[in-house]
């Protein structure tokens, strides 16, 4: 583990903050900017960075906040996964995230732009999956997603595995929290996990 000293606090750089550095170097090298355009742009967008921050910040010598994170991923007009995730040649080459350990770059991606868990419980996948969506979107980009799914598989019905997810993913919320699942909710993740069979006579 990187650490480097400033003043009397030791800053402690882990895989995801060296992805970080190395990723504000690429992606302003990739746009053309110097440390002072970058910086230039920052500013204008209300989330000052002085260059020589930006230049530390790439040494991995300073702490980068989630919201200059923010701010420099729309400055250099990518996603925060851009810079939160390492950038790698091939799909299955291993990339280690905080808190996460080592996993193919394929995994780690998909992780970050929200499509699956980054790691699963064996026999556990597909109730993980459906939670992993339930509670890390909003509802209603759940009920956008879930009318597309649902258009696109012209009336397909969820399987009898389906359904008795749906049951008890209902059941274990209503057991932690106290209130009811809505269903619709559940469905969407059930199309989104791909556990739907067409309806007798339909295409696909």
């Amino acid at each position: 583990m990187a650490e480097q000293q400033r003043g009397r606090r030791a800053i402690e750089v882990g895989p995801t903050g060296r992805t970080v550095a190395a990723n504000i170097a690429r992606l302003r090298e990739r746009r053309g900017l110097t440390t002072r355009q970058l910086s230039g742009l920052l500013e204008r967008a209300g989330r000052p960075i002085p260059a020589s921050g930006i230049t530390r910040m790439e040494k991995g010598e300073r702490v980068v906040t989630s919201d200059e994170i923010a701010a420099l991923a729309v400055a250099f007009g990518v996603s925060p996964s851009a810079l939160l995730l390492p950038l790698t040649d091939r799909h299955d080459d291993r990339v280690e995230i905080t808190g996460g350990g080592e996993v193919d770059a394929l995994r780690a991606w998909e992780w970050g732009i929200g499509r699956v868990p980054l790691k699963t419980t064996p026999e556990k996948e597909r109730t993980e999956l459906a939670e992993h969506r339930l509670f890390g979107r909003p509802q209603w980009l759940q009920d956008h997603v879930r009318y597309s799914v649902l258009a696109s598989a012209k009336g397909g019905q969820p399987t009898a595995e389906g359904r008795a997810l749906m049951e008890d993913l209902k059941e274990r919320y209503r057991q932690e929290t106290g209130e009811e699942l809505d269903p619709d909710a559940v469905l969407n993740h059930l199309f989104r996990s791909a556990i739907v069979e067409p309806e007798e006579g339909s295409d696909g």
